[in-house]
This record gives structure tokens, C-alpha cells and sequence, in this order.
């Protein structure tokens, strides 16, 4: 990445954390051994690292070891929870629930089980992307198995009251499963506070490697049980088979435990830093988007009036942001999450998510501020011209 670039895409991904790097290299050359060779030596220590960096990942969630079951990231761990859930449980009946501005791997999911004989009820939110928990209550039928809601939308970073939908769904004995993968490591959990029997989670987006996830399975009080996806081996407790990303799973487990060591101090520094760059861009946009207060402390989603956010971003190449999510910026169309908490397609095309992270830093806010408002007002008169020229 070129020094020079100011990069506020962190919802998207992180940078490897330099101590988390230095965590995983041993294990890439010295503790090289399949976690599930037991027969030596090898084999034994990378079983040890993966249970240890398993209890370490588990504990920053208030769980057990024995709940986390090591994904490829957390769509593999929205789909197994998803799917798994639905699969198990379809006897007792196949209707889930999800809400409007999920993340695509959970909103895919749930559209592939529809089109398999599953009944899907999708809940909106208000203007500030926030789902109503009595929402939530309405929906629920006597063949409900599962809610879906995550913790942190990825494009608005609005925080959803999952205490609240929890308490709902343990007292109507429907399952809850919640897409962490942008809060964690940004935001407290405590999947017992919160009632979570399910729970997805992403290394990536706290600083560690990427190909490394895992889905949170409660084992007590209710037991939850799934039909896994992928077979052959038995690892995870028959839940995922495939060999174990000892490297990528200790990689994990250290940037895990350093957001958690870090989380007050660091939240309240990038929450600074976002309201500098909102402030810095003020004068050029018109409303930021997402809840007030109940949000992410990194996310700013900020709308520019009168522009394509697409031609902006290509002409600002020093600053790296988003139009949105990274997994659907390349669509034509405005996010799904814009639209569902009512922005019009044509106010949609000048959103921009800025997502700040660790290592930036106040000058790049002042910077990224104003390298971002001289090309909104070139863009403006650009078209201001283009409107006043006579066919």
C-alpha cells in the first residue's frame, strides 16, 4: 500500500497488527503440524495452539472453548448458523427471521432457503437503521427456529438492541444468531447478557489475518445443535470439517485479545478522529447517516449532495473509502442498506462510508477532509456547468 495513502476502508478490512504478525509467524515454520495429527509431536503442538488461541476467543465473548467452532470467516459461520439451524430443526418448523439491512451472506442465505422451502419474514428499520425489537416480537409465528439480526450494520455502523431481541426470543424458544463481524473487537459482547445462541465472528476486521472466522454454538441452557455444511474428517466436532488454520486461528486469538485489552482507550480516540473528519467535511455534506449514538465508533457514512460518490472516490485516489459494503460495491445499484432506511436512489449515489481504524491519525482526518471537499466542490461546478449548457 503506498505510504502516502489515507485509508479509511476498516469496516472493509484491517491492517495486520505488527503483534499480530509476530504472533503467527512461528507458526507458519517452527509449529508447522496438522492439528489433527496426533500421532507426534508436531501434531500435538499445533492442537495445543489452536485450543489455547480457542479458549482466548471464547473467553473475549464470556464463552467456552468448547462453544467456538473455526470457520473460514464469518459468511461461512452466517451460512452454517444459518443453514445449519434450519436444516436441524425443520421438523419443528421453517420459518426464520432477518432483518432488512443485514449483511449479503445472511440476506443470500436466507434467499436460498426460501427458494428450498423455507418461509422467510424480513423486518425493516427506522431512518435510523435500527430494528424495534416489538418488530421483531410481531413476527415471530409458532413455527419460528430462528432470528438472525447482527450486532453492527458493516455501511452505517447503526448497533441494534440485541439484549432486547434476545430476551424476546429465549422467552418464546425461538434461536437467536447474530452477525458480529463488524462489532467485534470494536464493541463489548457478552453472548450470556445478550441471550446469543449463535454468533458469528471475523478476524479480518479487527486487525487479523484474513481466512479465519468462527461461529459461536451455545452447548447449555438451551443446547443448540446444526446440520454442518461441509463433511469429511470429522474435525470440529463433526460441525466443519477441514484442516485447522493453526497460523491464521492464533492470529485470531491475539487481535482478539489485544481490541479487548484496548477497547476503551481506542474507541474513544477513533470516535474522536471520525468527528474531526466529520467536522472537516461539513461544509460539503449534508447528513451523516446511521443512529446518533448507538453506533460503531469508527463509522461514518456521509452523504454529498449533487454528486456520484463513484466519480469522487476514483478522482481521490490518496483517500481509500467505500460506496458501502466491499462485497457489493461493485453493483450498479444504491445499497440495500440505504434504501431500506429510506434514501432515494438519486441522494443514495453520493453516500460514502469512511471507516477509521488504529493506525490513523489527526492529520489524515484534516487531510482526507480536505483532499475529499475540494473534489466535492469541483464535481459540483463540474455539473452545475453541465446542467446551465444549452442542448
Amino acid at each position: 500500500m503506498p505510504s502516502d495513502r489515507i485509508y479509511l476502508d476498516h469496516n472493509a478490512t484491517t491492517p495486520v497488527d505488527p503483534r499480530v504478525l509476530e504472533a503467527m509467524l512461528p507458526w507458519f515454520t517452527e509449529h508447522y503440524g496438522n492439528a489433527a495429527s496426533a500421532t507426534h509431536g508436531a501434531g500435538c503442538d499445533a492442537a495445543s495452539g489452536a485450543e489455547m488461541a480457542r479458549a482466548h476467543i471464547a473467553h473475549s465473548i464470556n464463552a467456552t472453548g468448547k462453544d467456538i467452532i473455526f470457520t473460514s470467516g464469518a459468511t461461512e459461520a452466517n451460512n452454517l448458523a444459518i443453514q445449519g439451524v434450519a436444516r436441524q430443526y425443520a421438523e419443528r418448523g421453517r420459518h426464520l427471521i432477518t432483518v432488512a439491512t443485514e449483511h449479503r451472506a445472511t440476506l443470500e442465505t436466507c434467499e436460498y432457503l426460501a427458494a428450498n422451502g423455507w418461509e422467510i419474514t424480513i423486518v425493516g428499520v427506522n431512518h435510523d437503521g435500527q430494528v424495534d425489537p416489538s418488530a421483531i416480537a410481531e413476527a415471530i409465528r409458532s413455527d419460528t427456529v430462528l432470528v438472525s439480526v447482527m450486532l453492527a450494520n458493516n455501511e452505517i455502523g447503526t448497533l441494534h438492541d440485541i439484549a432486547a431481541i434476545g430476551k424476546i426470543t429465549r422467552e418464546r424458544g425461538v434461536l437467536l444468531h447474530v452477525d458480529a463481524a463488524q462489532a467485534y473487537g470494536k464493541t463489548p459482547i457478552d453472548v450470556d447478557a445478550l441471550q446469543v445462541d449463535l454468533m458469528s465472528l471475523s478476524a479480518h476486521k479487527c486487525y487479523g489475518p484474513k481466512g479465519i472466522g468462527a461461529l459461536y454454538l451455545r452447548r447449555r441452557e438451551p443446547r443448540v445443535r446444526l446440520q454442518p455444511l461441509l463433511f469429511g474428517g470429522g474435525h470440529e466436532r463433526g460441525m466443519r470439517a477441514g484442516t485447522l488454520n493453526v497460523p491464521g486461528i492464533i492470529g485470531f486469538a491475539r487481535a482478539g485479545t489485544i481490541a479487548q485489552n484496548e477497547m476503551a482507550t481506542e474507541s474513544e480516540r477513533i470516535s474522536a478522529l471520525k468527528e474531526r473528519l466529520w467536522t472537516g467535511l461539513s461544509d460539503v455534506a449534508t447528513r451523516r447517516l446511521g443512529h446518533p449514538t448507538a453506533c460503531l465508533p469508527g463509522t461514518l457514512n456521509v452523504i454529498f449532495p449533487g454528486i456520484d460518490a463513484r466519480y469522487l472516490l476514483l478522482e481521490t485516489p490518496r483517500v481509500a473509502a467505500s460506496l458501502g459494503a466491499a462485497c457489493t460495491s461493485v453493483m450498479p445499484k444504491p445499497s440495500h442498506v440505504l434504501r431500506a432506511i429510506g434514501i432515494d436512489w438519486r441522494t443514495a449515489e453520493g453516500a460514502v462510508r469512511f471507516s477509521v481504524g488504529r493506525f490513523n491519525t489527526e492529520q489524515e482526518m484534516d487531510e482526507a477532509a480536505q483532499l475529499i471537499t475540494a473534489q466535492v466542490k469541483t464535481l459540483q461546478a463540474r455539473r452545475a456547468v453541465s446542467v446551465a449548457e444549452p442542448e
